[in-house]
């Protein structure tokens, strides 16, 4: 008895250090215990025409953006990052759109010389002007297409590229390039791209495909990475034994932001003369993260979720239920506390219960012309709101 009473303590012991020291941060971040609260949502407009845009980028010299869109019911069954893999209900046929905000105009883009036989499904994307003309844009575009006919999505995974395309703006289509595709592209999430129109780095957001282990990424496991390829030289790994990334976004000095989602970190990277990189420093945050970009101020904005679960559990399976949101911005510290070692200034800046802004993954600043552009991948609406 003394011995089952021992185990029973000991066991208990080990439950209890597992909650504290492990679970219990998880659904911190996640936002479990969290209240949402109305911050700047109060000067805010809708695009309906554009919906469940996962990612999207500002052209910054016209103020267009460029959306990477699907349908909410395609996302639905169709998501790789979160374990979605029903191929069978999903509609492989996204777009990438654009929207004026000057005239109020919605462009979905014509696709021309592309061939696939698998469609396209829509995640990441980044839009880069040409080093060479400068009314040319490369378009890098993460393409999450079903595997070939014999095999199971939900046995296998998807059969993630990148596509390249090339455009002009005010353009109403974009030109296939190239498809990129190599064993180093596992479970891409987000992509930016180089104005050579041929180089750029992707996050892998898990290192399996499928699988139990892949889920043990929520728990600490680091199996994510950053992958870089050249069409010349083909792809490697830039970083690896990284956890949860998601967004990435390029500074103009060339580092590299990349989020981990799970665990509500931004890392900052530095590229080497390999186009390797090597993390120079991280800031926690105290919430679940997506997509980052940065504005022309150089601020860097974080697309921030108040509460990961009822995103995941409850908005997923069902847009109609709107999911939380918020946007973080985070500047040079500038003030006293710079002092004591604090680098970086970090804000909260919008938060809504869902009503305005759904479920968004990607957050957008035009400083020039004073918006803020919210959106997600089931969203209803585009949302764009005054700063």
């Amino acid at each position: 008895m003394s011995r089952l009473v021992a185990l029973l303590v000991a066991l208990l012991a080990a439950a209890a250090a597992f909650y504290q020291l492990t679970l219990k941060p998880i659904l911190t971040t996640a936002g479990l215990w969290r209240r949402v609260e109305s911050l700047a949502n109060d000067r805010c407009t809708s695009v309906p025409k554009l919906q469940a845009c996962e990612k999207i980028v500002l052209h910054q010299p016209t103020g267009i953006l460029y959306l990477a869109c699907s349908l909410p019911s395609s996302r639905t069954f169709w998501s790789p990052a979160v374990n979605r893999l029903d191929a069978e209900h999903a509609s492989f046929d996204d777009y990438v759109a654009t929207y004026d905000p000057a005239s109020n105009r919605v462009t979905r883009l014509k696709f021309l010389n592309f061939n696939s036989t698998r469609g396209f499904s829509s995640h990441g994307m980044d839009i880069v002007q040409s080093s060479s003309n400068s009314d040319e844009l490369f378009v890098y575009l993460i393409n999450h297409r079903a595997p070939l006919v014999h095999q199971s999505a939900r046995e296998v995974g998807a059969d993630s590229t990148v596509e390249i395309f090339r455009t002009v703006i005010d353009s109403d289509s974009l030109i296939h390039i190239r498809t990129v595709q190599d064993p180093i592209i596992i479970c891409p999430n987000d992509v930016v791209g180089y104005p050579d129109g041929q180089s750029f780095y992707f996050t892998n957001d898990h290192g399996e495909k499928v699988g139990l282990v892949r889920g043990l990424e929520y728990f600490g496991r680091k199996s994510s990475s950053v992958g870089y390829c050249h069409a010349q030289t083909g792809c490697k790994h830039a970083i690896t034994n990284m956890q949860g990334n998601n967004g990435i976004a390029r500074a103009q000095n060339d580092s590299l932001y990349v989020v981990n989602s799970l665990a509500g970190v931004i890392n900052i990277l530095e590229r080497q003369s390999d186009d390797t990189l090597v993390i120079s420093d991280t800031i926690p945050t105290d919430r679940s993260l997506d997509n980052a970009s940065i504005d022309s101020d150089g601020a860097l904005w974080i697309a921030g979720f108040p509460d990961a679960l009822t995103f995941l559990f409850k908005h997923f399976p069902n847009p109609s239920i709107p999911a939380p949101s918020s946007a973080l911005r985070m500047t040079l510290n500038t003030g006293s506390s710079s002092f004591f070692g604090e680098k970086y200034k970090l804000e909260k800046v919008f938060e809504d219960s869902g009503s305005i802004a759904s479920g968004t993954t990607s957050v957008v600043h035009d400083a020039q012309r004073h918006r803020l552009f919210l959106h997600g991948p089931l969203a209803p609406h585009l949302s764009i709101c005054l700063t």
